[in-house]
């Protein structure tokens, strides 16, 4: 993440409405410690070029008066230092979040800025395994760490991954409460959103025998997946095991955690499953996000038809 700005170039008045407009988002929203802190890094950003382009720090009245023209300039300036589509719509994104709520709490009029227009960018589509790759990557995982217990351990986390498409964070978010894994988890996701997911027989064998092996014991309030000294497991730890899985099988960088849970969207819908169930089983909040794995279907249709087809 960016350095933060100086903070004499942000007034107190803006400071302490931006600490208020995070507790809110973390308090009611559910916001990740993540998207806070980007949102942080964002508006300061915003604020600090306000200061700049307009001679002086933007008190709560002179953000009221921003005009069109200055957010032309920001976002000019913006592209200037090399910031692509996609990080400045996040930030346009931040902006426009933080100024509804400042028009809510303090009676400010936020038409300039909602009316920036976001750039065009591209999204990137998931980035599934195949399937025989998925496997693949669960087995080498399970053999690759020198203790038997880690390597249940990173074994039972890519399952949980693949067979229930959980985040990262969802997986070592569970805690000893979760065990033994019932027919059903239930997982509250970004935002707060509470799903209810499948658990299959072989992510409840997988669990359990790294449950069995683990040298430290199984209490309710505490994680289930533990590090090698007993803390909770980091996703980075999880990064580092699959990164060293996909280069001893020859997959490409983009076989990372997050790509087990793409695997399970995909997979399912090239089996038959409906877009609006895979959308409950993510825990999406719009349809259009899961759409993204149609694409990735019919992606992978045209790459067999070219390949084929004698006309292609």
């Amino acid at each position: 993440m960016a350095s933060s700005p100086p903070i004499d170039l942000i007034s107190p008045a803006a400071r302490d409405a931006m600490q208020h407009w995070l507790s809110h988002e973390r308090a009611l929203k559910s916001a990740a410690e993540n998207t806070l802190k980007a949102y942080a890094s964002d508006v300061a950003g915003f604020m600090t070029f306000m200061a700049h382009h307009r001679g002086e720090p933007q008190g709560l009245a002179a953000l009221a008066g921003l005009h069109t023209r200055d957010m032309r300039a920001w976002m000019a300036h913006e592209r200037g230092r090399g910031v692509g589509s996609r990080s400045l719509a996040r930030s346009l994104s931040a902006v426009k979040t933080f100024f509804r709520w400042l028009a809510e709490r303090h009676d400010l009029e936020p038409t300039a800025v909602l009316l920036a227009r976001a750039p065009k960018f591209e999204r990137k589509l998931p980035r599934p395994l195949a399937v025989t790759a998925a496997y693949d990557m669960i087995d080498a995982v399970s053999t690759q760490a020198q203790e038997d217990w880690v390597a249940a351990r990173d074994a039972a986390v890519l399952t949980l991954l693949y067979g229930c498409g959980l985040r990262i964070s969802e997986a070592l978010g569970l805690t000893g409460a979760d065990y033994p894994l019932p027919e059903v988890l239930r997982i509250i996701g970004k935002g707060g959103k509470e799903r209810i997911v499948p658990v299959l027989p072989v992510t409840k064998i997988a669990v359990a025998r790294y449950v069995k092996l683990c040298p430290f014991p199984i209490e309710a309030e505490l994680p289930l997946f533990r590090g090698v000294r007993g803390s909770r497991l980091s996703a980075g730890l999880m990064q580092k095991a699959m990164r060293s899985a996909r280069m001893h099988l020859g997959l490409p960088a983009t076989a990372t955690p997050h790509a087990m849970r793409h695997s399970f969207a995909t997979h399912l819908l090239n089996a038959g499953g409906d877009l609006r169930t895979i959308q409950e089983l993510l825990g999406h909040a719009s349809l259009s996000t899961t759409q993204a794995y149609t694409a990735v279907d019919t992606a992978r249709l045209m790459d067999v038809y070219n390949a084929s087809h004698p006309k292609a």
